[in-house]
């Protein structure tokens, strides 16, 4: 009776673990799948950037579709200039968390999976947390109105009140 116990243990202990097992390596997996969606590109060198970004343009301007899409990447602290966009723009958060502030407004918290609808001409900054990276789909609509207006840094302090 006590070897029938102890095999059965044994039974249900092994099932347990590769059960659990399997689950890790399939969470490892979707993960993997969902950070990676689109290539990372290459590291932004200009001075409309703070810290460390990188940008794959997705879609180029052309007079079809008046729309530019590109992913970019921010490594924690990296972030925009303010700058404003003629014809809007559209944040599509795929990975991490960061900011998006309007000039004159509080920052506001991102996130994997957020929308950010931003009217057309209002000046505003985006990047990741101090402490995380963030990951996002950047589509600037409308381009037939004007290309992005590039502005000042946003400053440390600025970044500082961040919350």
């Amino acid at each position: 009776m006590m070897k029938t116990i102890i095999k059965f243990s044994t039974l249900f202990l092994t099932i347990l673990f590769v059960a659990c097992n399997d689950n890790n390596k399939h969470e490892i997996a979707m993960k993997y799948k969902t950070e990676f969606i689109f290539p990372k590109g290459d590291k932004i060198t200009n001075n409309n950037f703070t810290g460390t970004a990188w940008l794959q343009m997705l879609v180029n301007n052309d007079s079809t579709y008046s729309t530019t899409i590109g992913n970019v990447t921010f490594e924690p602290g990296a972030r925009t200039n303010w700058h404003k966009h003629p014809g809007g723009q559209i944040l599509l958060v795929t990975d991490g968390t960061g900011f998006y502030q309007e000039k004159g407004k509080p920052a506001q918290l991102i996130r994997k999976g957020d929308v950010v609808k931003i009217p057309p001409d209002t000046e505003h900054w985006h990047g990741a947390g101090p402490s995380n990276s963030l990951t996002h789909i950047a589509i600037s609509p409308n381009t037939d109105k004007g290309s992005v207006v590039w502005l000042q840094p946003v400053t440390d302090g600025e970044y500082s009140k961040i919350k």
